[in-house]
């Protein structure tokens, strides 16, 4: 072979081939020399690529501009290949930089290996994404990238099948982009893997699925994971014919070069034209440095797989391809490698010097301020011993200097100097800095965020029909999709019959089932396909069919969705609504409010839940102006109560986190939400016979919660308080509770002790008197408030029961 290798229509050059292999020697050497500096204490933690360079290399040859990756934390080569990835921000990851310029990938936010593409501007906007070659952030729960890899790739068959989105050119090229996924041997026994694939082959979809497949996860061999040891050879079931759809399947080696090539370049072929989903098993892969730093693979790998392991090594076999085809010669090779090994050592330091710099300039501050303050204090050796010891600091954090200074200022407390007011001002500044730095993005800082969307009333005219308030969402949905195009719902139901409450009633038959669309019973990837097609600038609105099957997907909004923001450091944003239902019904499994998990589970998106319809459809049309995630839960019993027709659908908004007060009152603040706003009314018009006055509070959102602080207002007025919801003690009641009395300093204008009213702990039971036992009734709303009256007037109060 002179200057390529020629097969079919596909050619590589001896320029390319070579260049391949020094980016396999960078990536390997840059993989040794950064679990050399885990061992040496310069960073915490290494998990590395190291066996799976060829085969990314092969793949990355086909992963073009618009296309999208959702991969794991052995990807490194792959996103180097792209251009995405350089050595030196390789190692700023692994010393956790927390400044995007040197960690554009998580600004220091993600363990090494986890990678992520910066595709917002500088205002929060999507840049052009067919511009842009996109990692989606990885995150590190074994599979969790499924579900939205069904999504991306779902996008595109979206962009390609609807022409009204023809015009959104910054986001597809006529639904050309392929999704490129990857996965372990091992992750792929998850349940949620097999969800994807089934969804993937029910969807046809340009899905590029590879497995890397070293036989082993961690130190557990494949023969534990699935039920054929030959993986591809489980999914033939789901393999396509003449006859039936299904999805494409390859297998081929991670060590031979020519045979990655050809299969990656057939496979994208087959994703990009013809929209057909690809399973690509990559078998005998290696993994020469074990799992990662945390222990060695001798412990659980026998000699003869070592030995295996060495002579079946991807670099390797590469290496002895590149001879053996008369490539180059010896002497070309071993100059790669050289030039590798150095090129890697360049960077690392280069990576290592702007890290200690980064870190100096406050370090050192933080040192002559306590030696400073030590000259004239009482207990000066304690201040120059604790400056001595921060000057010492081996590789030093930020945190160390921190906690130097506070260490300080505790000891100067009886004293004031103004040595001591410069460890004040360096405590107050560097906390405004690194809250920046590690607690930013959990929610949008964007001009596009929901937060700045300003109400706009619902206009309802004096003869405004009285209609169920399913049939006002159904309208106000409709007025929704007729504006924006980028709008889509689906999930179980939602399309021919418009969802088991008639929410989109009619709407496929208007909008047609590429945007109003039925999903099969698979909650994860319903999830995941809102994540993925939000991520590609459309708007979904996925349905979850009740509250209680939220815990099927509550991983992946919770480990995806709710840190997607925050773990790109603001770099990207999945702007997607999950619809839902629950609290008020009959029926142990449908009538849940797990608020509390949800709440512990989601920080990072909204949770929005109305008391009725009306609000509803408001908060819906905040969020589509928005650009934040968000769980809306609709009140199941209120799809059928009366409510007036608003004139402007669509437009009139609901501020998100502000409360409204639904009556006035004097002697007690009542905080709930939801359907319990109904219960609580009617609890207070008999207290209000009783000569006990009700404040009623619906929050309306639990995250964002009070923004303008009207809780505590209303309790300087009432000096009482009641938190009342559906769900378990301690739940949700709690967290209102800690949020006023505690986060707005509520304690210091109460008369009574602060009350909760929430649920049994057991689930609802069934029928009308399982539900009166099981969910606070209206009659408990009047006992806890009369009980708490009666402590403060007995004789006004007396007790009712003995």
């Amino acid at each position: 072979m002179n200057t390529s290798e020629m097969t079919g229509e596909f050619s590589l050059t001896k320029e390319e081939i070579l260049q391949d292999y020094r980016l396999a020697c960078e990536s390997r050497q840059t993989s040794i020399l950064a679990r050399k500096e885990v061992f040496m204490g310069k960073a915490k933690f290494g998990i590395f690529g190291t066996g799976k360079e060829l085969a990314q290399i092969c793949m990355a040859k086909f992963f073009k501009e618009g296309d999208f990756r959702s991969g794991y934390y052995r990807d490194q080569t792959f996103v180097m290949a792209t251009g995405e990835l350089s050595i030196e921000q390789y190692f700023a990851q692994l010393y956790g930089h927390a400044d995007v310029n040197h960690d554009p990938h998580s600004g220091g936010r993600m363990m090494i290996g986890h990678y992520s593409t910066r595709n917002l501007d500088e205002q929060g906007r999507f840049k052009d994404l067919t511009k842009i070659k996109v990692s989606t952030p990885d995150i590190s729960p074994t599979g969790a990238q499924m579900p939205r890899l069904v999504g991306l790739a779902w996008a595109s068959k979206l962009f390609r099948n609807n022409p009204e989105l023809q015009s959104m050119t910054n986001f597809s090229h006529n639904g050309n982009e392929v999704a490129f996924g990857t996965i372990g041997n091992g992750a792929m026994a998850e349940g949620v893997f097999f969800e994807a694939i089934n969804a993937a082959g029910v969807l046809q979809i340009p899905m590029l699925i590879s497995i890397w497949d070293d036989a082993y996860a961690i130190s557990v061999p494949q023969r534990y994971q699935t039920t054929k040891e030959d993986i591809s050879s489980m999914f033939e079931g789901f393999r396509r014919d003449h006859n039936e759809r299904g999805i494409e399947i390859m297998k081929v080696k991670g060590w031979d070069y020519e045979a990655l090539c050809y299969a990656y370049k057939e496979a994208t072929r087959l994703c990009r034209e013809e929209h057909v989903p690809v399973l690509m098993h990559v078998c005998e892969m290696t993994q020469p440095m074990g799992h990662s730093t945390s222990g060695s693979h001798e412990r659980y790998k026998t000699k003869e797989r070592l030995d295996w392991e060495e002579e079946y090594d991807c670099n390797k076999k590469f290496r002895e391809w590149i001879l053996e085809n008369g490539v180059c010669t010896e002497d070309d090779l071993l100059k790669i490698e050289a030039e590798s090994v150095e090129k890697v050592k360049l960077a690392r330091q280069r990576a290592w010097d702007n890290f200690v710099k980064y870190l100096k300039d406050d370090h050192e501050l933080a040192v002559q301020y306590i030696k400073e303050a030590a000259a004239s204090s009482s207990v000066k050796d304690e201040l120059e011993q604790l400056s001595v010891d921060l000057h010492k600091t081996l590789n030093p954090y930020r945190s160390d200097a921190v906690r130097a200074v506070k260490k300080a200022l505790r000891l100067l407390r009886n004293e004031t100097t103004a040595a001591k007011e410069h460890l004040q001002d360096w405590a107050a500044r560097t906390e405004t800095e690194n809250r920046q730095r590690f607690n930013s993005h959990l929610y949008s800082q964007s001009v596009e965020s929901a937060l700045l969307v300003p109400e706009v009333a619902p206009v309802i005219s004096a003869d405004a029909p009285l209609i169920d308030g399913r049939e006002l969402l159904q309208h106000n949905f409709e007025a929704l999709f007729k504006r924006d195009a980028r709008l889509l719902a689906f999930g179980e139901d939602v399309g021919q019959i418009g969802d088991v409450n008639q929410g989109f009633s009619g709407l496929q038959d208007k909008f047609g089932e590429i945007r109003i669309t039925d999903t099969g019973i698979r909650e994860a990837t319903i999830v995941g396909q809102a994540i993925g097609t939000a991520m590609r600038g459309l708007r979904p609105i996925a349905e979850i069919q009740y509250l209680d099957y939220l815990l099927f997907a509550i991983e992946i909004l919770s480990d995806d969705v709710a840190s997607l923001h925050y773990r790109s450091a603001g770099g990207q944003k999945a702007p997607l609504i999950i619809r839902t239902r629950g609290h008020r019904l009959e029926g142990m499994f449908h009538s849940g409010s797990p608020m509390q998990m949800i709440l512990g589970s989601i920080r990072g998106m909204f949770l929005c839940v109305p008391r009725n319809m009306t609000q509803a459809a408001g908060m819906y049309n905040t969020l589509i102006k928005g650009d934040e995630p968000a769980i809306m839960i609709e009140s199941l019993n209120a799809y059928r109560l009366k409510e007036k027709l608003p004139e402007n659908l669509g437009e009139f908004t609901v501020q998100l986190g502000i409360v409204d007060v639904l009556r006035p009152g004097t002697d007690i603040t009542i905080v709930t939400y939801g359907s319990m706003c109904r219960i609580v009314q009617e609890g207070a018009n008999e207290l209000q016979q009783l000569g006990i006055s009700c404040e009623i509070i619906d929050i309306q959102t639990l995250l964002p919660f009070d923004r303008t602080q009207q809780i505590v207002e209303s309790i300087k007025k009432t000096n009482r308080v009641l938190f009342a919801d559906e769900d378990y003690s301690a739940g949700a009641t709690a967290y209102m509770m800690q949020q006023v009395l505690e986060g707005q300093k509520a304690w210091q204008y109460l008369d009574s002790e602060p009350r909760t009213l929430a649920a049994q702990d057991n689930r609802p039971a069934y029928s009308t008197d399982g539900d009166y036992y099981s969910k606070p009734s209206s009659d408990d709303v009047i006992d806890v408030v009369y009980e708490m009256m009666h402590e403060v007037n007995p004789a006004k109060f007396p007790k009712w029961y003995k």
